[in-house]
């Protein structure tokens, strides 16, 4: 029986090295623990283990190989791995943890394309933040079809140009409802002010990990994701005093001490000029704003790419919504963006 805790990761790894391996090693393949699951982002706990979680590997084989890896590992594994049950519930169905699949159709699956070719803008803007982060995160075991590294390092992180415009598109969204809260307050309305200076701190929190080169995870994960960003736990005291506020100006003042913060920081990060971080009224309001639409335009004119710098100010599928069965679906996501930027398809 389980004596203790064994993070996802430490356990699929032994688990391939111990026992998957053997099995298939007289066949080419790539190994790895990527794709859905905590684990995989290394936010996992004691409570992850209650479902959909156990001794994994997502094994992948050249296209023909598939019947053979699937018949070595049905015939070779264990009842149970230090302790775990190696067949458990996953997403509904009762089976053992060892995924085969060709990378190509896999990473269709997950980001909509395949990424071993081109990638284009369309591709990058509808995947969503969490699919990426699932593909680059996570840990590779064994790469010998000497694909799956390779593919992992192009999705690293946005190419320089796109990566601007996210973060001007992150900005905008700033730009658009900083103002409100003080807004809603100053008729009355504090339940209001207190919802928009909350969906203000969420937007504040993915623009700190765009800043950072982070993809910003799904909801359930973002502040663990921005608590291990290095030097952001004076952001985070920022945004706890801005969701925790009893007053607009409590709120205004939280607020701004972490929009000067993310002005800094931009700064340090050079994509554009440098810029002044001080909030500043609200035209002739009595509201402090960091006026997150003119960083916006420092970072569009600072693109190269005529066909980038020409898209709307909308940004990447997560941007435009954030519907779980749009996001959690590919070919709706790319449906999505693709209407909303009118870009099209790489010819096949």
């Amino acid at each position: 029986m389980m004596s203790g805790f064994v993070p996802g990761l430490e356990l699929s790894r032994a688990y391939y090295a111990d026992v998957v391996a053997p099995l298939v090693a007289d066949i080419p393949h790539s190994a790895a623990l990527i794709g859905p699951g905590s684990e995989v982002l290394a936010f996992d706990t004691q409570r992850s283990a209650d479902h959909d979680w156990g001794p994994r590997v997502l094994l992948f084989v050249p296209p023909g190989a598939a019947a053979e890896a699937e018949a070595a590992v049905e015939a070779g594994l264990p009842s149970f791995f230090r302790g775990y049950p190696t067949v458990f519930a996953q997403h509904g169905q009762v089976r053992h943890g060892v995924r085969v699949a060709e990378l190509g159709g896999w990473l269709s699956s997950r980001l909509g394309f395949d990424p071993r070719g081109p990638i284009t803008p369309l591709d990058w803007l509808s995947a969503p933040w969490q699919a990426l982060a699932e593909v680059t995160c996570g840990e590779v075991f064994h790469d010998g079809l000497e694909e799956l590294n390779r593919v992992r390092a192009a999705l690293r992180w946005y190419p320089d140009d796109l990566w601007r415009y996210v973060l001007a598109c992150q900005w905008q969204r700033i730009g658009q409802e900083e103002s409100f809260p003080g807004r809603c307050a100053e008729v009355g309305d504090e339940l209001g002010s207190a919802t928009l200076g909350g969906r203000l701190v969420r937007e504040v929190m993915r623009l700190a990990l765009l800043q950072r080169r982070r993809y910003p995870p799904y909801a359930k994960w973002l502040g663990s994701a921005l608590a291990r960003l290095p030097g952001a736990a004076e952001l985070g005291e920022a945004l706890g005093a801005a969701l925790a506020a009893r007053t607009w100006r409590d709120r205004e003042a939280a607020l701004s001490a972490a929009y000067e913060r993310l002005a800094a920081v931009h700064n340090r990060i050079a994509l554009t000029g440098p810029v002044e971080t001080s909030v500043r009224p609200f035209h002739d309001r009595p509201f402090q704003v960091i006026d997150g639409g003119r960083l916006a335009e420092a970072l569009l004119e600072s693109i190269g790419d005529p066909q980038v710098r020409a898209l709307a100010l909308c940004g990447s599928v997560d941007q435009m919504c954030d519907s779980v069965e749009i996001l959690t679906h590919p070919a709706r996501a790319r449906a999505v963006t693709a209407a909303v930027l009118t870009l099209q398809p790489a010819a096949a």
